[in-house]
């Protein structure tokens, strides 16, 4: 028998304030309560378009320049959206519209972490249905050279992470990470983790209008062989907990918790939504699969249900 999950969402709304990484914008969030399978939804409360919300799916994502963006059928579109999600995924929320005024879901200290503990402050409340999680049935994978990401079957209801980076400067070096999600552990072990970049790309993308409000308070930054920020790492491997994190995020894309195996080596956000839109491309490779309240039996259903 196994134990039912059932759906979350927020006890009560939550109110986040910051900058956008890249627009520079400042933003505010409130992460509302939802009704059971709503699933992640973003509204942009700015704008006057007839349709304001845009669902995260991956088939929304329409950009993934050092970050994920999505857009509706309406052109409105909300970017960076990949740590909050990791939260999300992480911290077990399943249904929440989130209001926003900007562009871009702020970057806080360029972690997940402030997500994680104003979702804990405020708890999450257990919703009548039980979740539904997509399982895993098929491998499937994306290689684009020596870049290569795979989805395969796995025993549990829980994600299983292995992830190895190789940079050249020392600063990162090689590094490899494998956890299996367990409730709690994203809290723990990778909320922290923050994004990184490197001094020598800085007037680059400000010229591109990227990093508009990227600092060393919401990025590690790397100078040749060495950590620009005063305060050093919070991991020595933070670099490769960090693309753990935004794996979970892009992850979460696919329209909910996933039981399965992701292996990735130099992952990105386009070598994740790639997997992400391959998978749900391919209804043979995976089914929703949803608890018995009656019984605690798992019951798959169909990938087009």
């Amino acid at each position: 028998m196994s134990r039912v999950e059932f759906q979350q969402t927020v006890r009560a709304p939550i109110m986040v304030a910051g900058v956008g990484v890249h627009s520079g914008v400042r933003a505010r969030m409130v992460i509302h309560p939802a009704q059971t399978g709503t699933g992640i939804v973003f509204v942009r409360t700015d704008l006057d378009a007839a349709d304001r919300t845009v669902p995260a799916r991956g088939d929304n994502v329409s950009d993934v320049q050092l970050g994920t963006t999505l857009t509706n059928a309406d052109g409105v579109s909300i970017a960076v959206v990949e740590h909050l999600l990791a939260a999300c995924s992480g911290m077990g929320l399943d249904n929440a519209r989130i209001e926003i005024d900007g562009p871009e879901v702020p970057i806080m200290d360029g972690s997940a972490a402030v997500f994680c503990d104003l979702i804990n402050q405020v708890g999450l409340r257990r919703q009548a249905a039980p979740r539904r999680r997509i399982r895993i049935l098929e491998e499937i994978e994306i290689v684009d050279g020596e870049k290569r990401a795979r989805l395969s079957p796995s025993s549990g209801n829980s994600l299983t992470l292995r992830a190895r980076i190789d940079f050249e400067t020392r600063a990162i070096g090689v590094q490899e990470m494998a956890l299996r999600l367990k409730p709690g552990q994203f809290a723990s072990d990778i909320a922290f983790a923050r994004t990184f970049g490197f001094a020598r790309d800085v007037d680059y993308l400000k010229s591109m209008g990227l990093a508009r409000g990227g600092s060393l308070d919401n990025a590690v930054v790397i100078d040749g062989d060495e950590i620009v920020n005063p305060e050093g790492l919070r991991a020595e491997d933070e670099f490769v907990r960090h693309k753990v994190l935004d794996a979970i995020g892009d992850l979460f894309l696919a329209g909910g918790q996933i039981a399965g195996t992701y292996e990735a080596i130099q992952p990105g956000h386009a070598l994740n939504n790639a997997l992400v839109r391959k998978l749900l491309e391919t209804p043979s490779a995976w089914c929703w699969e949803t608890d018995s309240i009656a019984d605690e039996a798992v019951t798959a259903v169909s990938a087009s249900a």
